[in-house]
């Protein structure tokens, strides 16, 4: 029925799933993506949406990696936005609203494409272990299927359970069972476990809203794409959105049923994500606010689905409904189905290598909202990691590990790995201390020519990186090495109200200030070749653009990475034993024992652990 061993086994086909099996294939590992319903590959459980800040972030890496979710989030949208394009381009962050069920299928049909991986439906009920090395996995119908590494992406299946009110009933997600058996074996193996819980909106139908009371939410004019790759094209046609809001009287019949919603009342005692509370945790923590806004957002192209993002909730379906009746454009409402709660089991992610194996299983990692993170993008980027390193451990290469200096994974996985998390984790901009240098635009320039050099990204979307690179190197340096004289580049100052220049000098001076644009530039006819090199793409005329306004910015954060990066080469022993540094807070060794950091660097990191803790191991270590 199956191969003697399998080299991975992915369980789960969630981002996380679908990305861990993807890449682990494309490098040449026989995978095997096990999941409880193949029907719902990528199955987007909350919003139909991909990226957001920092979230776009995540995806243009995944894509510039060789990950698949930038193709499909491109071939399956309905909308796109630039998030945050009034302030710097390290905040930028593209979104696009996506066809919840064409997304699924296009994963799907990716993945079936995809050489070295097979597909199989069923529950994986346990894991066989051997010698503190994972050796395969047990199925609910008896089935033992080998493997020399195994990837567990279990999303919110974990003896999940639903909540609507006082009901609760066992489920990972709405209509679909639980999955049993597999956290009992890791505790019993010694892995700490935990719980979690999340919320989401109700879906209701399109025909029954009044779209014309909402305030429509386009996209943008000139939309642009995730992926790097000439796969997919930018949209020609997009879906509005539309926002709506609530009142005071909203607020009235929410607040009736609060006793009775388990996300609000204490019946469920598992920590939900800070910053996606449920619509009961906003009234009640923001009391002062008259209205609060709700995003209507259709769910694909020819469907009359719509999901009420900001409406996230377990109360009773009665009260949920008698509420969004009174919202604007929402008095005729039929629901769908009735928002939720989930609550479900999760690993915290000190349990793990920077490789996202854990550190007491050989061959065993974990991927996605099992590590306590929430989000497809989080998710899906964990997967990629995961699928990448098992494949490399098994043919006894260097692992694949991205620093924060380096990328938002690096940063998420970092965070995870040092820090842990007590509440569902969701990346944001300001988790980066180097956020300057890990730009949306500059993803490829950043990760492809890793992801070559172990196989992933294919030569084309390597020789498109360096040709777009060649291009934009270029024409920076065109602005470094032409020179403007005051007659040329006064009127467009002065038509700015920007200090005037008296002498000549180089375009790149006046083209640095900020509020001198690429438009601006444009107007300059009067020197030779300019007019030609402004026939360049968008993205190059982009990457010129940044480049040349942020180069300090850039250069600074450049020069603190190096920094930091030199106590990223001072590696600590796997054996070091902390007990025999006296001088070590009692926390600092309590958290260096439990963490076990790889370098000095990610010691720092750890909370608890105080610059003389570092101090008094780098004196120990002989530095």
């Amino acid at each position: 029925m199956f191969p003697n061993e399998y080299d991975v086994i992915v369980v789960g086909a969630g981002h996380a799933g679908s990305e861990a099996a993807s890449s682990a294939a494309n490098l040449g590992s026989k995978t095997l993506l096990i999941t409880m319903n193949l029907q719902n590959i990528a199955q987007m459980s909350c919003n139909p949406a991909m990226g957001g800040i920092a979230k776009g972030q995540i995806i243009r890496e995944i894509d510039a990696i060789g990950g698949y979710s930038g193709i499909v989030s491109d071939k399956t949208a309905i909308q796109f936005k630039m998030l945050n394009k009034s302030k710097g381009p390290a905040m930028w962050s593209p979104r696009v609203q996506s066809d919840r069920m064409r997304f699924s299928e296009t994963w799907r049909q990716m993945l079936e494409k995809t050489q070295n991986l097979d597909f199989y439906q069923e529950m994986v009920s346990g894991l066989i272990v051997e010698n503190d090395r994972i050796v395969g996995v047990k199925t609910s119908l008896g089935l033992k299927i080998r493997s020399k590494s195994v990837i567990l992406t279990n999303g919110t299946f974990l003896n999940g359970l639903i909540h609507i009110g006082e009901k609760q009933f066992g489920g990972g997600r709405a209509g679909e069972k639980a999955s049993t058996g597999i956290t009992k074996e890791l505790v019993d193996l010694g892995f700490n476990a935990g719980r979690m819980k999340t919320g989401t909106p109700p879906r209701v139908d399109g025909r029954s809203l009044d779209l014309t009371k909402m305030v429509k939410q386009p996209g943008d004019e000139k939309p642009e794409k995730f992926s790097f790759s000439e796969e997919t094209k930018p949209l020609t046609k997009q879906r509005l959105c539309y926002m709506s809001y609530t009142s005071d009287i909203v607020h009235d019949i929410l607040r009736t049923g609060f006793d009775r919603s388990p996300m609000f009342n204490g019946s469920i005692n598992s920590v939900g994500p800070r910053y996606c509370p449920s619509i009961e945790d906003k009234i009640n923590r923001f009391a002062d606010k008259e209205r609060h806004q709700l995003f209507v957002e259709p769910e694909g192209w020819n469907t009359i689905e719509y999901y009420i993002n900001g409406f996230s909730t377990s109360l009773p379906e009665e009260v949920q409904y008698n509420a969004l009746r009174k919202v604007v454009g929402f008095e005729n409402v039929k629901f769908f189905r009735p928002g939720y709660a989930i609550e479900y089991d999760f690993f915290p992610p000190t349990q793990l290598k920077h490789t996202l194996e854990t550190k007491m299983v050989s061959g065993l990692y974990f991927a996605g909202q099992i590590n306590g993170t929430t989000g497809y993008e989080e998710a899906a980027s964990q997967g990629l990691m995961a699928g990448i390193n098992a494949h490399l451990k098994i043919n006894e290469k260097d692992e694949f590990i991205l620093k924060r200096n380096e990328a938002y994974i690096g940063v998420l996985i970092d965070d995870l790995i040092t820090k842990g998390t007590e509440e569902p984790y969701r990346m944001f901009t300001s988790r980066a201390e180097y956020r300057t240098l890990l730009r949306q635009d500059n993803a490829d320039f950043r990760l492809t020519p890793k992801s070559h050099e172990i196989g992933l990204a294919s030569d084309k979307r390597m020789q498109n990186m360096e040709e777009k690179l060649k291009k934009s190197n270029a024409f920076i340096q065109f602005f470094k090495d032409t020179s403007v004289s005051p007659q040329v580049i006064n009127p467009i100052l002065e038509s700015k109200n920007s200090a005037l220049v008296k002498q000549s000098d180089k375009l790149f001076k006046p083209f640095s200030r900020p509020n001198i644009t690429m438009d601006d530039m444009r107007k300059i006819d009067s020197v030779e070749g300019f007019i030609i090199k402004n026939e360049l793409d968008d993205e190059v005329i982009q990457q010129t653009e940044i480049q040349i306004k942020y180069s300090g910015y850039i250069e600074k954060e450049k020069s603190n990475a190096d920094k930091l990066n030199r106590l990223e080469g001072i590696k600590i022993p796997d054996n070091f034993d902390y007990s025999r540094l006296r001088s070590l807070s009692y926390e600092a060794l309590e958290k260096l024992k439990a963490i076990k950091p790889v370098t000095i660097s990610q010691a720092s990191r750890i909370s608890g652990v105080s610059p003389n803790d570092i101090s008094v191991m780098l004196v120990y270590m002989g530095r």
